[in-house]
């Protein structure tokens, strides 16, 4: 690691995270379920595969257009379970307060987390709750974990995937990234942008459920589409060919990336899904995609390719050819 201590870009889900996960804590914590390194763990118990996730939220403002801290956590627990082809049953909470912040304020993150368990159907079933002196925190910050069953039969690993599938995305990309910017640092941007911020379980339920050969899914969070597609491609075989045109973002959203100078592919998202599956099946899980309140603008936005491997590039809308790499730092830091 080049940096002797710890930066904001080590929270980025870029570059200097994977240095600080690789050097770090794979050095110590190295295991079988650990080392896959997906966004949950897979255990099997008898004849059961079990899922389990954790997640910590230190988004800044607590409180942003279209959600808030307690809706982000148990909303990123849950998609964190689905994406591994899991039901999502049961998450916990830690809560992490500064002193001084208002009773009021904590009461409106907890509803908010109710609501979200009841609509994602999911029991909040422990917790933890420590006070750290004035001037020690940022308000509050969250610790949650989550189980989910996965159903037999469920094979979602990126070693099954082969040049020539297809990638889809459920909608538009970048809406958390802004909403949360605009919300911490008011432009004076008119233009509504809110937050995706949505549990994802019944719309990856009908995808499985369609009939088609899924093989990776993974919610574009911190670090955007770009991240996650570099994350699919690194050391295999194969590379990823993005077609800029097919990629939905809102006009909105793509107008403060420009003023900004920052890409909407690298902007975090928290109702979004990236699938891949075999190209045949393609229409059968756009449909299902569409079908969905959360899937109606999906797209299908690239395929997998053989040449360049291990390497994510778009076509431009002028048909050239850019590469999307890694980011070293964070375009967006406290953004979940």
């Amino acid at each position: 690691m080049k940096s002797p201590e710890i930066v904001l870009g080590h929270g980025s889900g870029g570059k200097l995270t994977k240095d600080l996960v690789d050097q770090v804590f794979l050095d110590s914590f190295a295991n079988p379920f650990l080392s896959t390194l997906t966004d949950s763990a897979l255990l099997d118990f008898d004849d059961q595969r079990i899922a389990l996730t954790t997640d910590s939220y230190v988004v800044r403002p607590i409180f942003f257009n279209g959600g808030d801290l307690g809706k982000l956590a148990v909303c990123g627990t849950v998609n964190d379970l689905s994406v591994m082809g899991a039901k999502p049953l049961f998450i916990t909470c830690g809560f992490i307060i500064e002193e001084g912040y208002e009773i009021e304020s904590l009461k409106r993150i907890v509803k908010s987390m109710k609501n979200a368990a009841e609509e994602a159907g999911v029991a909040i079933v422990a917790g933890d709750t420590k006070v750290v002196e004035k001037g020690s925190g940022d308000g509050v910050f969250l610790n949650t974990s989550g189980v989910g069953v996965v159903s037999s039969g469920v094979d979602l690993r990126r070693e099954r995937v082969r040049p020539g599938d297809s990638i889809l995305i459920n909608g538009t990309v970048g809406d958390h990234g802004m909403a949360v910017l605009m919300s911490r640092e008011r432009f004076g941007f008119e233009a509504p942008i809110d937050s995706d911020c949505a549990s994802l379980n019944t719309l990856i339920s009908g995808i499985l459920s369609s009939g088609a050969d899924i093989k990776f899914m993974r919610d574009a969070t911190r670090g955007g589409v770009a991240t996650i597609l570099n994350e699919l491609v690194s050391g295999m075989e194969f590379g990823v060919l993005v077609d800029e045109e097919k990629v939905p973002v809102m006009e909105e959203v793509r107008a403060l990336c420009e003023i900004l100078g920052m890409d909407p592919l690298y902007v975090a998202n928290e109702g979004k899904v990236v699938v891949v599956c075999r190209s045949a099946d393609k229409e059968n899980v756009l449909k299902a995609m569409k079908e969905h309140p959360l899937g109606r603008r999906a797209e299908v936005v690239g395929e997998i390719v053989k040449e360049p491997a291990s390497l994510v590039t778009a076509r431009t809308r002028i048909g050239s050819r850019r590469i999307l790499d890694l980011l070293a730092d964070d375009q967006l830091p406290r953004i979940c």
